[in-house]
């Protein structure tokens, strides 16, 4: 929940620091007050969209910041994956804004991603505003809410991912045509192109050794030369190196017997001469070896030159790429002529992950359908008490095409009458009905879902005495559920209900308009309840009346 708000420099609010508490709680204020100020700022902490327009004029940056208690509420796993720092008793977001136009988010002095912080923002604060009602003509948010109180987390899990793999095999389908369809217009070009590189005889690392062998028999005679004279060096008749190191080794050996330390050298020099003789053997070998072949040459340029001719020509650097398109051409070619048997085959496969879609797309509807009639049953026995005795409400099924979620159309359906015909809510209802319907639907909602903090900004809009009252009841039921819900009301019957109870006010300064909150203690909260039922000239029977609404 929501514990301390502290806002600097937003708007018409110099600097608020006001704490606030689990239950229900009423902010009221008069129109222009600065409410929705304040729903401005906990919307930045959100992740909303920044205007540096909302810097208090004159100041060059604001500050908001929230101080969250999520003990109750499991969600260390959100922070553990994005290596932020937890601690449930106190979690703050912060939100800085310039005049320059920069925004900063924080989280636990973290800095984090807009994304981030409203990918938080949507596990802590709902914010219900009039324009939400408008979520009753949407779709999806009427299946959201049947997913919400069936609890069917689990199968849709299980569901997505079945159509997930129908989906992926459809679209591989779809390219699989396309892709046949347009070579079967290239057939005879390809057909060109894989004879070309067939008859090309391609082989793995051939450039490479070509390559070598090129430049061996360009230098053949330079080759032969170097070998010839270090041949001369190591083995020749006269003076050779291998005949002096044999002689100064024998030399050694003659006096190891007189002169001890001079046996390992001597073994060395041993080991060296038969190294030197090896190698020797070795060069002499190559010389006779290296033979310049014009022929050969020839040949290896010819093939060096077609090698090259058809890596310009497939725009590829390598031979193992001109294989690999050689292959792939073949592929084309094999799904060509065998096209239509690939392509019954995929659509087995595509046929037989559309069973299975369609089976857990079956037992998700049930599962939904059993929910909506619960749906049913409760919206009916909240919306009598709020003044619609006559109310029918049904959620109503249909089909449509297998998509993300699911394979169901639904469509929540009101009347407010017995003479009137079921109809899509958002069609028949009245604005107060709306919010009557919405807030009952929030309260559902709110039992099945660990949210922490509720706010409803006048969701009491056109309903008024014994209504209003019933409606505050709601409203502090769900308070009473381990979560926080601020009312913004206009009514005194909502406002009395509140356990804490804040106004906004503003004020003209000599530094201009500023807004401010605080929260009413009893007696100032006797006298705002009586200025709600009367006006702004308080009244004896006004004050009665107010101690009365608040029981005192």
């Amino acid at each position: 929940m929501l514990k301390q708000l502290y806002i600097k420099n937003f708007t018409l609010i110099d600097e608020l620091n006001i704490s606030l508490y689990p239950g229900f709680s009423v902010i009221t204020g008069e129109t222009g007050a600065g409410k929705s100020i304040i729903l401005g700022a906990i919307g930045l902490l959100l992740g909303n969209r920044a205007d540096s327009k909302a810097i208090k004029a004159g100041r060059d940056r604001c500050v908001i910041e929230a101080h969250f208690d999520l003990s109750r509420y499991g969600m260390q796993k959100f922070f553990d994956d994005n290596d932020i720092d937890y601690d449930a008793d106190d979690t703050i977001i912060r939100r800085e804004l310039t005049a320059a136009g920069k925004s900063r988010a924080f989280i636990n002095d973290t800095p984090v991603p807009l994304t981030r912080m409203r990918e938080l923002g949507e596990q802590l604060v709902d914010i219900h505003s009039q324009h939400q009602n408008l979520l009753l003509q949407k779709e999806d948010f009427q299946l959201n809410v049947v997913d919400i109180i069936a609890q069917d987390a689990d199968q849709i899990k299980v569901y997505q991912k079945e159509y997930d793999a129908y989906r992926k095999a459809k679209e591989l389908l779809e390219e699989l045509k396309a892709e046949i369809a347009k070579n079967r217009e290239n057939e005879e070009f390809m057909r060109f192109q894989h004879k070309e590189l067939e008859d090309a005889n391609l082989q793995e690392g051939e450039l490479e050794q070509l390559e070598q062998e090129a430049e061996t028999l360009s230098h053949s005679e330079d080759i032969k030369t170097a070998l010839y004279e270090a041949d001369s060096a190591l083995s020749g008749d006269d003076d050779s190196i291998l005949d002096k190191l044999k002689n100064a080794t024998h030399h050694l050996e003659n006096i190891c017997d007189v002169y001890p330390s001079m046996a390992d050298v001597a073994g060395r020099m041993q080991s060296s001469y038969i190294e030197l003789k090896d190698i020797a053997q070795e060069i002499s070998s190559s010389v006779d070896h290296v033979e310049f072949d014009p022929n050969r040459l020839d040949a290896i340029n010819t093939r060096l030159d077609k090698l090259y001719t058809l890596q310009q020509k497939f725009h590829v650097e390598t031979v193992t790429e001109l294989i690999a398109t050689r292959d792939r051409i073949a592929e084309q070619l094999s799904h060509i002529d065998n096209g239509d048997e690939d392509i019954e085959e995929k659509e087995k496969e595509v046929a037989a992950l559309l069973v299975k879609a369609e089976k857990q797309a079956a037992l998700l509807t049930s599962i939904r359908q059993k929910s909506a009639k619960a749906i049913e049953k409760e919206m009916k026995g909240r919306l009598i008490p709020l003044g619609i005795p006559n109310v029918r409400f049904e959620i109503a099924f249909a089909d449509k095409p297998l998509s993300g979620n699911g394979a169901d159309k639904v469509s929540f359906l009101f009347s407010a009458n017995k003479s009137t015909q079921l109809q899509p809510v958002s069609q028949v209802a009245s604005g107060g009905e709306i919010a009557r319907v919405m807030l009952s639907l929030k309260a559902m909602i709110s039992g099945a879902v660990k949210l922490p903090t509720i706010i409803f900004d006048e969701i009491d809009t056109g309903v008024s005495g014994k209504i209003a009252e019933k409606m505050a009841d709601i409203m502090e039921e769900m308070g009473l559920q381990n979560r926080q819900v601020l009312s913004i009301t206009h009514l005194p019957q909502i406002a009395a209900k509140g356990s804490h109870h804040y106004k906004v006010l503003k004020e003209e300064t000599e530094n201009g308009t500023i807004s401010h909150m605080k929260e009413l203690n009893n007696q100032e909260r006797i006298e705002e309840i009586a200025q709600m039922l009367s006006g702004s000239d308080i009244t004896q029977a006004a004050l009665a009346n107010a101690k009365e609404l608040l029981r005192i």
